[in-house]
């Protein structure tokens, strides 16, 4: 059987799909982020929450797992955390779903909802350009908050660790939508239907969308 390489772009995972039935997708944003478009085919299990799951997945050894993010840092991350638990059948789809909607493949579409990496893009300028402000117009130990923020970038491109995403995470906008992540992990070990992210603002069901 072809060797698949560790990072396939979309044409080329469109193809694998068709006809390699040991291929299966991750999803790993949040499950708003996966209601507004996502393959067909694809299980949501979030980031933060994949790799104490990766035990039973990584338990079928001969099933190739695909990794999909928005942009594909999240999914990079994901693959280095599970990696570490064992896993070796692991790719990335380049450019995530950004890549995969512009290149016009098929894709389930719901309500739209902005990507947390954007939130995260307009959280930090807003920060930045509030501190620039007050710097000039109150006091010059404003200056301190887009020194904050500009090192808090820096540190989250060097450790693709991102603490302003994770806070995010949480905000009510992001966690309207959930899903059952040990029912969508079972559902991926078996090769079954994908479950359904749903709508619900209990405590609860709002743990695996964090």
């Amino acid at each position: 059987m072809e060797t698949i390489a560790p990072v396939i772009q979309p044409s080329e995972l469109e193809t694998l799909l068709q006809h390699r039935p040991d291929i299966r997708l991750i999803d790993v944003r949040t499950p708003s982020e996966f209601e507004s478009a996502h393959i067909p085919s694809a299980y949501n299990v979030p980031v933060d929450v994949l790799p104490e799951h990766a035990p039973e997945i990584a338990a079928d050894t001969t099933t190739n797992y695909v990794l999909i993010c928005q942009s594909g840092a999240r999914a990079r991350k994901a693959e280095e955390a599970l990696r570490s638990s064992g896993m070796t059948r692991l790719h990335v789809l380049d450019g995530g779903m950004n890549a995969w909607l512009a290149a016009h493949k098929p894709a389930r579409i719901g309500p739209k909802r902005m990507s947390l990496e954007r939130q995260v893009r307009i959280a930090a300028g807003a920060l930045a350009a509030a501190g620039g402000a007050l710097a000039l117009l109150r006091h010059p130990w404003f200056a301190a908050l887009p020194l904050l923020v500009g090192s808090g970038l820096v540190f989250a491109g060097v450790t693709d660790t991102c603490g302003m995403a994770m806070l995010l995470a949480r905000l009510p906008y992001n966690s309207a939508v959930s899903c059952d992540v040990p029912a969508m992990v079972q559902a991926l070990k078996a090769g079954g239907d994908p479950v359904p992210v749903t709508r619900s603002r209990t405590a609860a069901t709002r743990s695996c969308a964090r």
